[in-house]
């Protein structure tokens, strides 16, 4: 509460002559409605006991606003506002710290011809997430996905398309169903995979493939017959990102494929050869080393780029169409030291860029008694697979099909953990809706809008609460913080559990303050119509399916 935070920072400049930012927490509720520890921070230049240095702020705080005012422990101060100022706080909005900043959020990046993984699924939800309350802090915000569209990779699953072809025959790939397209890609890739590794001859032919592949993009070759069956087959991975992201509310304003990163990267580390990068067995490398690192290849002794010069080409490219303020990118746990590389190299030629990039990394998701996913040995979890189970779970458990239910459940079970740990997901405690779950708090919305339906909110002036009305009042006010605390962090898990918290508030008030029929049910609707209006924006910002009903 900036206005309560600029009260004791004047009184601190009047009373001790010292200039400080105080910190406002909130405490539990018996001990007040925020606190401040800013007597402890001016012990040491004061040369004063905490106490006495609260003491003497406390005779010099006064305002309306505050109710009450204590010294607790070795000096904190709590403060209790007027119930007219909590009721202020209702309709307070979160700050537009963000307002005119460019940020590009990049996040999901699978690669074309191989099936979305859980993984995948993970870092859309999360992405998503994090996007929303950007915008919400005023942000301008471009969401980006990145693939290898060529690489190794393809050249396994396009050596093994030609073989269940039987050979460049582009006129044959009608004979593959459009529901099956995807699936078929990622079992070519396993197929491909698995002859790599079995023979030498069969290696050299994928490798001399790769490097075919890479030629049709520098000679826009779309006529041959193998440039004809590349671009097709790409193009049912593209088409089937795009339905996915639909199924689960995901949009992207552009996706970046390694074909386009390559080159603007390749430019970019030839250029400082001698100088970041060096050659080293016919290939160029960026000594890690130097920096308490790995080294890694950036261009291989064929001439072709790796992931990391694509990565450098990335980065360029994404500041060149956008100009960012912040560039965010999410990734899995195990690219970690990966990126730190990365990063490190363009440091040395585009420090600005590294200045405004920021690396987050999430861990595992697997089902209940899972396994680790592998897309090379074939026995991953489909990102549709989690999305069935919840379906699964909810008609089972619920009976009911309903897929926002469903997608409700898998986000909220994605969004309440930390990011970064790895996480079990459980199917059937996801839809439950009894629990920290997205269906409880999806439910606990619908329960609020039926209270509304049976009356009609009337605008009044709030300025005085009953105990439980006061509890339920505080917690909705705790709102903007709380999303202002996820913008900083970049952790939306403190939304959900926010939101879970707001409704096991409301559970209690509801069940000892009768709402419609009572004496105090004008301002117990509008607290309700507060109440609801504060879960259903958190809801948008984790991107949860709203229901009216269920």
């Amino acid at each position: 509460m900036q206005e309560l935070a600029d009260l004791i920072k004047i009184a601190v400049k009047e009373t001790f002559n010292a200039d400080i930012e105080p910190e406002l927490t909130r405490p539990e509720e018996q001990f007040g409605d925020f606190s401040t520890n800013v007597a402890l921070q001016l012990a040491a230049e004061q040369d004063k006991k905490p106490r006495d240095i609260a003491q003497q702020l406390v005779s010099q705080l006064k305002s309306p606003m505050l109710a009450k005012i204590e010294v607790a422990g070795p000096g904190f101060i709590n403060f209790w506002l007027s119930d007219e100022a909590l009721a202020k706080l209702l309709a307070a909005e979160p700050t537009k710290s963000l307002k005119g900043q460019e940020v590009v959020v990049e996040y999901s990046d699978p690669n074309p011809f191989k099936v979305l993984h859980v993984g995948h699924l993970y870092t859309s939800v999360v992405g998503d997430a994090i996007a929303k309350v950007l915008e919400s802090a005023g942000a301008k915000v471009h969401r980006v996905n990145f693939g290898g569209d060529v690489g190794l990779h393809v050249a396994k699953t396009m050596w093994a398309i030609l073989s269940s072809l039987g050979g460049e025959l582009p006129e044959k790939l009608a004979q593959v169903e459009k529901g099956q397209r995807a699936q078929w890609l990622a079992e070519r890739y396993v197929q491909g995979n698995n002859a790599y590794e079995k023979t030498k001859a069969t290696k050299t032919e994928i490798e001399q493939l790769n490097v075919r592949l890479y030629q049709i993009h520098e000679q826009g070759d779309k006529a041959s017959p193998l440039a004809q069956i590349y671009w097709t087959t790409r193009s049912w991975s593209y088409e089937y990102f795009d339905e996915f992201y639909g199924r689960i509310g995901s949009h992207f304003e552009k996706y970046y494929p390694e074909s386009e990163t390559a080159g603007p990267g390749l430019k970019a580390v030839k250029a400082n050869i001698g100088k970041v990068f060096e050659e080293s067995d016919g290939a160029i490398v960026f000594k890690g080393e130097v920096h308490n690192m790995h080294t890694r290849v950036f261009i291989n002794s064929q001439g072709l780029p790796t992931y990391e010069t694509k990565d450098v080409g990335l980065i360029l490219k994404k500041w060149e169409d956008y100009h960012f303020d912040k560039s965010i990118v999410i990734t899995g746990n195990e690219i970690y030291e990966y990126m730190q590389v990365v990063l490190k190299a363009v440091e040395q030629f585009a420090p600005e860029l590294v200045q405004k990039t920021t690396h987050i990394t999430h861990g595992l998701v697997k089902l209940a008694g899972g396994m680790k996913m592998s897309s090379r040995l074939g026995n991953i979890i489909k990102a549709e697979d989690v999305l069935d189970a919840a379906m699964a779970a909810n008609k089972e458990i619920n009976q009911q099909e309903n897929a926002d239910i469903a997608l409700g459940a898998v986000k909220y079970a994605f969004l309440k953990s930390r990011i970064g740990a790895d996480i079990i997901f459980d199917p059937a405690e996801s839809v439950s809706l009894q629990g920290n779950s997205g269906p409880y708090l999806q439910y606990a919305y619908v329960r609020a809008r039926s209270i509304l339906q049976k009356a009609e909110v009337q605008d009044m002036k709030i300025d005085k609460f009953e105990e439980g009305e006061r509890s339920l009042a505080r917690k909705i006010s705790e709102y903007p913080e709380v999303i202002e605390k996820a913008v900083s962090e970049l952790m939306p898990h403190h939304i959900a559990t926010y939101l879970y918290e707001l409704a096991q508030t409301f559970n209690r008030f509801y069940e000892n303050n009768r709402v419609v029929g009572n004496s105090r049910e004008a301002l117990r609707l509008k607290l309700v119509e507060s109440y609801a209006n504060t879960l259903k924006n958190g809801l948008k910002l984790l991107n949860i399916p709203v229901l009216e009903r269920m």
